[in-house]
């Protein structure tokens, strides 16, 4: 058949638009095109067609608002009327003799008062309210001027079909954004016309129900025609990560007319976006707009769309190797980034779509497309692959793909977020506290039971790497080299088993740094970091109560084991203390109103509070260590002072030796020598053993106890001191201070009871007649500040004088 005979011979070119040739030119570009002829003519029927019933629809709307207004008018006019009538007779009123006024009295007066006093305000009150109906007629007069030429211009349509429709359709969306202009101002300066402003939004809504998908559908015919998507079996046929022939961008490549009307169409699309986000503004005035306008840019959504739907098909083959995935996905977003910022945010800008980036939304619509998948067909193949362990009880390579898939998606984030930081846009993200938009984690934003799951096999990976690591004798005698706190120089002598646990700490830290909100991080590093901390400190105890349980800490072995499990502890909490200074976890501390697992909102069920969520990530268990610090180095003390106790017990018990001097050659008693001895010894073991600042604690522990033993056991229980008494009792005591001389300046203030009674004792009798006389009084001018006035009176009791 032919096809040139059968149709009416088209009018001269020149006669015909530019729009209408391009279309044409577009349409039958060869000879071989003619035959689609029939179904490209039924097509614009049905498109005439449609748009017809539609301008009827539109047209009939009008003429009820035309005969409402109508309507309107006549009453109007009746107000206008009845407003002339009244002045007509307050006219002829007022004209009427002044006389009236005067003569007769009280009728005129009385008749004057009532025009001034009642009908007058009564009139202007009138006035007043006819003026405002005016305005609003006025008013509604515009809006359905320009609704009507609106819908003339969308009734003029049909005639030119899908030629013409991106100019008449950027028309259409001028025409509604001056009425959205005209809407805004009638809503702030009358709010009492909401139901006039509302039955326009209403119109407006009808209009725009039809301008959107046709719009959007223009736009996927013309991607189509621009060859997008993109092939991708250039990037599949085998690893997506290997070097590849260029693939030609359609954005790019576009030229002429094809060019011209998809930058119209797109930026059409876009002013139709912005015109949406402006009335949406102005409908949620007083709400929470910023969640609510916030919508990803349309044009964009359809760049990314067709290729997600392709994609896809490549996928489905590659559930068990995953990277193909992050790989395939990470190379197109950053292949087609550069025209988003070159071509198409020019566009974005001149429609002012304000506060939105191509580059992020097309970035961020690449890693929805991805997390959607990874959320729908990915995940639930993994965690039924672990459910099916859990239940044989044999272990698989469940867990080790879980991990390997989060590995990938930590690997994915970081690449994408180098893309974004390219354009410095960055910090947009994380003001907006969009940062999952850019996140292929942000899979568990929806789904925290996974979150659970992920914390679970990370903690049971780290427990089962440290095990060996713990049964290692060596890693508890070998000390941490190197400095590892950057504001604390000191030396812990903590074992080399901390370092471990620390080192596995560190790392479940910086893998949950990566997950897209605060929330996420605090549930992962509470479920599956703090249980490392708690596991050390069970550690570390057990080692201390199998040692105090096989020699009571009386072996030196025994107090080094001990030492080293303070030293461990010690450290430990002082690195974690170092971290959560870090704004990483003061984020977290500031945010524990949106706890994952208190929150029933944000995921629509309720869920159990996790243990240990209030306060800081840590805090639990840096009270604990610091409680587990202070119980041992306490329990050394005791121990140590347990055996001084001991070693002197035949020392204190002397009550005769206060009556006598010392020795002859020696300068301490000699019951007293073997006593100081295992006392220094223990300490010199300690001090050896144990970190500066505990060992600072046990050493003060130990002095306090030695001074209250021998106030107890000497400077009270009721013995009688001589000169030369007084003097041995010195004697004893320099040297009992010399064992503490290596520690401090000053060892006597550690031994406040002690020094104080050895005061009192040294006193001459006038001065000690003169304290019983004195009291308080006296014994703070001489520097008694630690003894009651009854020690003091009971030690100057046991003061004897050879006369």
């Amino acid at each position: 058949m032919d096809y040139e005979d059968s149709f009416q011979t088209l009018p001269a070119s020149n006669t015909l638009s530019s729009s209408v040739l391009s279309f044409l030119n577009d349409k039958f570009r060869a000879r071989t095109d003619l035959a689609g002829a029939p179904a490209l003519v039924s097509e614009l029927r049905t498109r005439c067609s449609d748009l017809d019933r539609t301008l009827t629809d539109l047209n009939r709307s009008l003429g009820a608002s035309l005969v409402a207004y109508a309507s309107f008018s006549d009453r109007f006019d009746a107000v206008f009327d009845d407003l002339s009538a009244k002045l007509i007779r307050l006219r002829s009123s007022t004209c009427s003799p002044t006389s009236s006024f005067s003569d007769g009295g009280g009728e005129g007066n009385g008749k004057a008062e009532k025009i001034l006093g009642e009908e007058l305000p009564a009139l202007a009150k009138e006035v007043a309210r006819v003026e405002t109906v005016r305005i609003y007629a006025v008013w509604k007069d515009n809006v359905g001027c320009a609704l009507g030429a609106m819908y003339s211009d969308l009734g003029n349509c049909h005639e030119l079909v899908c030629a013409v429709a991106d100019e008449m359709r950027l028309l259409a969306i001028k025409t509604l954004k001056m009425t959205e202009e005209v809407l805004t101002s009638v809503t702030k300066t009358r709010p009492k016309w909401a139901r006039l402003v509302s039955a326009v939004d209403h119109r407006v809504d009808r209009a725009l129900a039809v301008l959107r998908p046709q719009a959007i559908a223009d736009h996927r015919a013309l991607l189509a025609s621009l060859g997008w998507p993109p092939p991708l079996s250039t990037l599949t046929s085998s690893n997506p990560d290997r070097k590849s022939a260029e693939v030609p961008n359609p954005l790019f490549t576009m030229q002429g007319d094809l060019k011209h009307q998809y930058c119209e169409n797109f930026l059409a699309l876009c002013r139709l976006q912005e015109l949406q986000s402006q009335r949406k503004s102005r409908q949620l005035e007083g709400f929470n707009r910023k969640v609510a306008l916030r919508q990803p840019l349309w044009a964009i959504e359809e760049l990314v769309n067709p290729i997600s739907l392709a994609s896809q098909l490549h996928f489905s083959k590659w559930v068990d190797k995953p990277e193909f995935i992050f790989a395939l996905v990470y190379k197109i977003t950053k292949d087609y980034v550069d025209s988003m910022d070159e071509l198409l945010q020019p566009l974005v800008d001149e429609a002012m779509l304000v506060g939105y980036s191509c580059r992020e939304e097309w970035i961020s619509a690449m890693v929805t497309s991805l997390s959607t998948y990874l959320a729908k067909e990915i995940f639930p193949v993994y965690v039924g692959q672990l459910d099916e362990e859990s239940a044989t009880g044999i272990r698989s390579q469940a867990r080790i793909s879980w991990l390997h898939l989060v590995d990938l998606m930590i690997s994915f984030d970081k690449r994408v977020r180098s893309l974004v930081e390219h354009s410095g846009i960055l910090l947009s993200f994380q003001e907006d506290g969009n940062l999952q938009k850019i996140s292929s984690l942000s899979v568990f934003c929806d789904r925290p039971d996974w979150l659970d799951l992920w914390a679970e096999i990370e903690l049971s990976e780290a427990l089962d790497k440290l095990k060996p690591e713990m049964d290692d004798e060596r890693n508890w005698r070998m000390k941490v080299q190197g400095a590892v706190l950057s504001s604390v120089p000191e030396d812990f002598k903590s074992p080399a088993v901390s370092s471990a646990f620390l080192r596995h700490l560190s790392s479940k830290i910086d893998r949950c740094r990566s997950l897209p909100s605060i929330s996420l991080r605090s549930r992962f590093l509470r479920l599956g970091g703090a249980p490392i901390t708690r596991k050390f400190l069970d550690c570390i105890l057990q080692r201390c109560q199998e040692a105090e349980g096989l020699t009571a800490l009386t072996d030196d072995d025994a107090i080094i084991k001990v030492a080293n499990s303070i030293n461990a502890a010690h450290y430990f909490e002082s690195v974690i203390r170092e971290w959560c200074e870090d704004v990483f976890f003061l984020e977290m501390e500031l945010n524990q109103g949106d706890q994952l697992g208190l929150s029933v909102s944000e995921y629509g069920s309720r869920e159990e509070p996790i243990k240990g969520s209030e306060g800081g990530i840590f805090d639990e268990e840096i009270g604990k260590l610091g409680e587990f610090r202070a119980q041992w180095v306490e329990k050394i003390s005791v121990v140590i002072l347990r055996g001084f106790d001991a070693q002197s017990r035949d020392y204190m018990k002397n009550r005769r030796q206060w009556q006598e001097k010392g020795e002859e050659g020696w300068t301490v008693s000699k019951s007293l020598v073997l006593a100081l001895d295992y006392l220094q010894g223990k300490v010199l073991v300690v001090e050896e053993s144990l970190n500066r600042i505990d060992f600072v604690r046990v050493w003060r522990s130990l002095a306090a106890g030695v001074d209250r033993l021998v106030f107890q056991n000497i400077l009270m229980s009721n013995v009688k001191f001589y000169d030369g008494g007084v003097e041995r009792f010195d004697s004893d005591l320099q040297v009992l201070f010399g064992v503490f001389g290596a520690w401090c300046l000053r060892p006597e203030g550690f031994f406040p009871k002690a020094s104080e009674g050895l005061k009192l004792l040294k006193m001459g009798e006038k001065q000690l007649q003169d304290s019983l006389a004195g009291g308080e009084k006296w014994m703070k001018d001489n520097g008694i500040r630690h003894l009651s006035v009854t020690e003091t009176e009971k030690i100057l009791r046991s003061r004897v004088f050879k006369s």
